[in-house]
């Protein structure tokens, strides 16, 4: 694959048709390169996500989802998602999926979809920490790549500043500055991320446009939305001795994107909401640049900012 493209979002949640051994469907897919010794969150859910909608065939979209991260994935392996279909109703249809790597369980969610129906509308106002008039414009801000060009420390290698870079399939922005190497800007507990693939979304089989925007959501939150919880206790990415994971996450799909939406930018607007015992607390809201507001996001993930510790 090229650098600056969104291919490894496509290639994650490619999923192949398998036999099912435990549950009434199942699919495979393989998680994407990173330079951590476990792969990326994000391949688990936009992969279930996947398997989840792939499992739907009456119109129905996802409207939440909410995982469970029981062991790491290898990185570049195949994992098997066995789907349980739980309830069909003419509302509402509801989900199980468990993902397996090496014949042990490492991730589960439910999934719940709607049909869909006529009814009033609201859109939560951007929180109020969010100046809107004095918030940049993405084209503004640098990317990682400009940001990391002439950077380095820590724990920061070439691998993963290039993996930063351009091995993530969208181009983050943020507001304050990034925290791959340092917290320049005051411990604020919030932080703001204007997010787009680089270039257009491919197709993807078994999926519709809106079916793999959706995932493109729930593929790109998990990158960052830890990071709030790290700002504020001072703790860069490239600290010695910091690990994280990501323990369970919830997410809810308010609106289906538009088409074209998930290609342009996004702003990801996140909050610290606790941190204690190892384990950080966050939330996350998409918005489109008009405010519309797409998806929440909240997960808890495990940050140990010393060497050692228990496991």
């Amino acid at each position: 694959m090229t650098d600056t493209t969104s291919e490894f979002f496509s290639a994650a949640v490619t999923l192949a048709d398998a036999e099912p051994q435990h549950f009434d469907l199942a699919f495979t897919a393989v998680t994407q390169p990173c330079p951590w010794p476990k792969a990326y969150g994000g391949d688990l859910v936009a992969q279930a996500a996947a398997a989840a909608m792939r499992s739907v065939d009456d119109g129905k979209t996802l409207h939440s989802m909410h995982s469970y991260f029981m062991r790491p994935a290898d990185i570049g392996a195949e994992v098997r998602y066995e789907v349980e279909l739980l309830r069909d109703g003419r509302g509402y249809a509801t989900r199980q999926v468990r993902g397996y790597q090496n014949g042990k369980p490492l991730y589960v969610c439910l999934a719940n979809f709607a049909a869909g129906e006529p009814g009033p509308s609201y859109t939560a106002a951007r929180p109020g920490w969010l100046d809107t008039t004095a918030l940049p414009g993405p084209e503004d801000l640098p990317s990682a790549a400009d940001y990391l060009a002439d950077r380095t420390g820590g724990t920061m290698t070439e691998v993963s500043k290039t993996y930063w870079s351009t091995g993530r399939s969208f181009d983050m922005r943020h507001v304050p500055g990034p925290l791959y190497l340092t917290v320049e800007d005051e411990k604020v507990p919030h932080q703001a991320v204007w997010v787009k693939p680089f270039d257009a979304l491919r197709p993807v089989d078994g999926l519709t446009d809106a079916q793999r925007d959706t995932a493109a959501l729930a593929y790109v939150c998990d990158y960052t939305i830890l990071e709030p919880v790290l700002r504020v206790l001072g703790l860069p990415w490239a600290r010695e001795g910091l690990t994280t994971a990501s323990l369970d996450h919830a997410m809810w799909f308010h609106r289906t994107p538009r088409p074209g939406t998930a290609d342009g930018w996004l702003l990801y607007a996140q909050q610290a909401l606790a941190a204690d015992a190892g384990r950080g607390l966050a939330s996350g809201r998409f918005y489109t640049p008009d405010g519309t507001h797409l998806a929440t996001a909240v997960q808890e993930g495990m940050i140990r900012a010393f060497q050692g510790g228990p496991r």
